[in-house]
């Protein structure tokens, strides 16, 4: 008798795997960050964005939080860029990982002390490193925005099932936040936009995943869902 047995896709079974990163990524990140900001004395979540979690004492454990978040995200790039081998898929992984790497680099560079935290730290001049900061940050939520605009791209150019607008949308949301909570900086408004801007990001980057997921073939059936 022939034997029938399934054949494992490994090359499936590795892309699969790398993607999953991109739904971890995003609760990770957030659970980290807010376990910090409600334990970090001095730390205001109304008044304070979770980047300043780096600056202080106990200040890498937030910068941890963001490498590791970051190579996620990275992970996940690469997943995608082995799932859709078209252009559009090489565009959204490469905007995936401009984000990716702009979260390393925004542990790295790390922002200046403001609005009274940390708590033993005067506020200063903007430094190098604090620019740097946030133009990695900007660059990182616009490159994140396009590469959602670009996932509905190619849900739209493949005939993929399934609605495009929530990308659209959450890429207007992220782009929004993040220009509105820059604007008005460390005003409750300002802090509530930012946190939206944050949350939409990793919001479509797990959904795009959990899609994308499911687009590659079964390692084992070779099904698609």
């Amino acid at each position: 008798m022939a034997d029938t047995a399934p054949t494992l896709n490994r090359d499936a079974a590795i892309t699969r795997s790398l993607l999953g990163w991109g739904v971890v990524a995003g609760p990770f990140y957030l659970i980290v960050g807010l376990v910090l900001a409600l334990t970090r004395p001095g730390f205001d979540l109304s008044a304070h964005a979770l980047s300043l979690l780096t600056l202080g004492e106990g200040g890498w454990m937030q910068r941890a939080n963001l490498v590791l978040s970051g190579l996620m995200v990275l992970a996940a790039a690469y997943g995608i860029f082995r799932a859709i081998r078209t252009g559009r898929g090489l565009a959204v992984s490469a905007l995936v990982a401009v984000y990716g790497a702009g979260l390393i680099l925004s542990a790295i560079f790390r922002p200046d002390p403001m609005a009274g935290f940390p708590p033993d730290a005067a506020e200063a001049t903007a430094s190098t490193g604090g620019i740097l900061h946030l133009v990695f940050g900007a660059l990182g939520f616009l490159a994140l925005a396009a590469a959602a605009l670009a996932y509905a791209a190619w849900m739209r150019a493949d005939s993929v099932p399934g609605p495009r607008w929530p990308a659209i949308g959450l890429a207007v949301l992220i782009v929004a936040g993040f220009v509105g909570g820059a604007a008005l900086a460390t005003s409750p408004a300002g802090v509530a936009l930012l946190w939206l801007a944050v949350i939409a990001g990793w919001l479509w980057l797990a959904l795009a995943c959990a899609r994308i997921y499911r687009w590659v073939p079964h390692p084992d059936t070779g099904e698609v869902a």
